[in-house]
């Protein structure tokens, strides 16, 4: 029989095979370092967009957060100038009420009887003034209570009068003011 060296062949198709495989191992290693490199760029798009997206909606945030500020700015003015024009109305409304007041106090006033000092505080008009006799001051409460524009009368002090002015009596007195309804309106 003759004598056949299978060796080198065995050792070529063996080294052949590793080339194989090491092209292989190589191919892989290319497709997924591709696939890697792939996968990382559409992942840095899609943060890239995020993020774009993200600052956008702060962007339009800001600006809202700016108008909302300047609406509520232009509730409160508008608030502001609402209480002015009320208070101006009230004010305007109750003009006449003060002559009407001061008419009413002429009116009240019985022969024999002065004011000498008047003042308001809130619906409360405190009195001070002289009379003859005390029997003109309780008409002058009579008066007070019949009004349509005064209410309580409190009588505080009744008191002799100075050298000056004998015979006279200085008092104190405080009455209520209240505004009376407009005939024929309906409650």
């Amino acid at each position: 029989m003759a004598k056949i060296n299978l060796r080198p062949w065995r050792e070529e198709l063996r080294a052949e095979k590793q080339k194989q495989f090491v092209v292989m191992i190589l191919g892989a290693a290319i497709i997924a370092g591709g696939l890697v490199f792939l996968w990382k760029t559409d992942m840095d798009n899609r943060i890239a967009y995020q993020e774009s997206r993200n600052a956008y909606i702060e962007t339009a945030t800001k600006q809202l957060d700016k108008q909302i500020k300047e609406i509520e700015d232009l509730k409160r003015k508008r608030d502001e100038l609402l209480s002015r024009m009320q208070v101006i109305q009230d004010l305007q409304g109750k003009r006449p009420v003060i002559v009407r007041v001061f008419d009413e106090l002429v009116r009240t006033l019985p022969d024999g009887l002065f004011y000498t000092s008047l003042k308001k505080t809130g619906d409360t008009v405190d009195v001070v003034g002289m009379s003859e006799s005390n029997s003109r001051i309780s008409a002058l409460m009579r008066r007070f209570e019949e009004s349509d524009w005064f209410t309580n009368p409190n009588l505080s002090n009744v008191s002799a009068a100075d050298n000056r002015r004998a015979g006279y009596s200085q008092f104190n007195l405080s009455v209520q003011q209240q505004t009376p309804e407009p005939e024929g309106e309906d409650k």
